[in-house]
């Protein structure tokens, strides 16, 4: 079957790879984070982002890494069990106060937020963002026309 190049909706955006997040559930034990970052510091990834929810039986643990495929790979090997979720990274050009004008046009767009959490690096040197939305997608339109820059994975693993 043949496609028309006139019916051809790809953007720059689509043609870079989207943020995923890593999450893992551990045990609520001593040292339990300790190990899954000193597996990924042992292996060369970087942590780019991380999100730690304590209860008391177990800890749900959100990363965003250097080369998520990799990790994912070396999770599976290690029998690390975890499941990947595609995020929205924002950066803020003018720091933390621009987080508010962030944040209204997601509500403007009355689009949810479903977990949000600062990054550890500070890509293009700038503060940023991560979170999931209920349609990312709209979620990074509606961001760009806002006139705010989203990072791909690309540019995060740089």
């Amino acid at each position: 079957m043949e496609t028309d190049p006139e019916e051809d909706t790809t953007t720059d955006t689509d043609e870079t790879s989207p943020v995923r997040q890593l999450t893992l559930l551990l045990d609520n034990r001593i040292g339990a984070l300790l190990s899954i970052v000193d597996l990924l510091k042992n292996n060369h990834f970087v942590v780019l982002g991380l999100s730690v929810r304590d209860a008391i039986d177990a800890t749900v643990v959100r990363l965003i890494v250097s080369d998520p495929d990799s990790v994912g790979t070396l999770f599976m090997e290690k029998g690390i069990p975890f499941n990947t979720t595609e995020l929205i990274v924002v950066e803020l050009s003018e720091g933390a106060s621009q987080m508010s004008d962030c944040l209204r046009t997601i509500l403007n767009a009355e689009t949810n937020i479903h977990f949000i959490y600062p990054m550890l690096t500070r890509p293009n040197g700038r503060s940023a963002i991560a979170m999931c939305v209920e349609d990312n997608d709209f979620g990074i339109q509606i961001l760009n026309e806002a006139g705010f820059k989203t990072l791909s994975q690309d540019e995060l693993s740089r």
